[in-house]
């Protein structure tokens, strides 16, 4: 009888890929953590206070410390390392760096045998998960960006205040770049199956007059507003990637908007950007098209446009 683990990778052992690691280990959803980093001792630091952890969690996740080597029957390797931006820059301005990272790091995991999903996290993340899909060679579905997830959340927060409802009953995606270009395609967007638009329209007295382009604003602003308090985002970067992992470990079909390659969707090809896609065992295995009006797949296309720009500067040093 064969029985098989799921074992889960993390590249970077800061507050981020820590906290993913976490995540991973009190939601039992993988059976085997491993902490990789070029700062060894910090890797097993982290192993060890994890590893206190499982006497009062509901599983018993192995964690331990790794190296690239090791990483050729992982089922998942998140790359979490990478360059945070500096006070006024951008993610953007972070490509250089990250970039460089990156490319320390794909060559050795591909060198061990690795045939898994690639999970990026380091920022900017639709350009580094484009370059690690270079690099790597591994199908277009097996390299996936965190993309537009952390920030689809952010906005259905905002949407479930201004309305006074569960944000998980907000339907609504956030989409393009992980960064201020994103857009909202409003016209889907939906409470419980209620258009917002209609929302808004019927609850004047609640909701008063909404600036859509604000709360855009807004929800490309929120990991600013944090990073600038405490110096880094984690929490919530780390569970939306626990989410995207235990959906595509459990083989759950379930949508979410990634950062994943285009290939005609939307009218845009050879760009990585963030879009619902649907994710199982073999990552993210379709693009889901929604409609959007003229107006908002022109917002779309400029989005992926500086994607774009970006991503064939870094191109060239390959």
């Amino acid at each position: 009888m064969k029985m098989t683990k799921k074992k889960v990778a993390i590249v970077g052992c800061g507050l981020v890929g820590s906290a993913t690691a976490f995540s991973l280990e009190t939601q039992g959803i993988c059976d085997e953590i491993m902490m990789i980093d070029i700062n060894e001792e910090r890797a097993l630091g982290e192993m060890l206070d994890l590893h206190d952890s499982i006497e009062y969690l509901g599983r018993n996740v192995r964690v331990k410390t790794g190296t690239y080597a090791e990483c050729g029957d992982m089922d998942i390797i998140v790359v979490t390392a990478g360059a945070p931006p500096r006070k006024g820059q951008t993610r953007l301005d972070t490509l250089e760096a990250s970039a460089g990272i990156c490319r320390s790091i794909v060559k050795p995991i591909m060198e061990s045998g690795f045939d898994g999903i690639f999970l990026i996290i380091s920022n900017p993340v639709d350009i580094i998960a484009h370059y690690v899909y270079k690099l790597s060679g591994l199908p277009k579905n097996q390299v996936i960006g965190t993309g537009t997830a952390i920030d689809s959340a952010r906005l259905k927060n905002f949407i479930g205040q201004l309305v006074n409802v569960d944000p998980r009953s907000v339907h609504a995606y956030s989409m393009g770049e992980h960064g201020d270009s994103q857009m909202v395609p409003w016209s889907t967007v939906t409470i419980a199956g209620k258009p917002f638009f209609d929302v808004i329209a019927d609850n004047k007295g609640m909701v008063g007059d909404v600036d859509l382009d604000e709360l855009v604003k807004k929800t490309a602003g929120e990991g600013w507003e944090i990073l600038n308090r405490k110096g880094t985002t984690c929490y919530g970067i780390a569970t939306a990637c626990a989410g995207i992992i235990k959906a595509i470990l459990n083989d759950e079909n379930r949508i979410i908007p990634v950062s994943t390659l285009l290939e005609g969707e939307y009218g845009e090809s050879d760009v990585f950007a963030g879009v619902p896609v649907v994710l199982n065992r073999s990552g993210a295995s379709d693009v889901l098209e929604i409609h959007m009006t003229p107006g908002e797949l022109t917002r779309f296309k400029e989005s992926t446009k500086l994607i774009r720009e970006y991503t064939d500067k870094i191109m060239e040093a390959l």
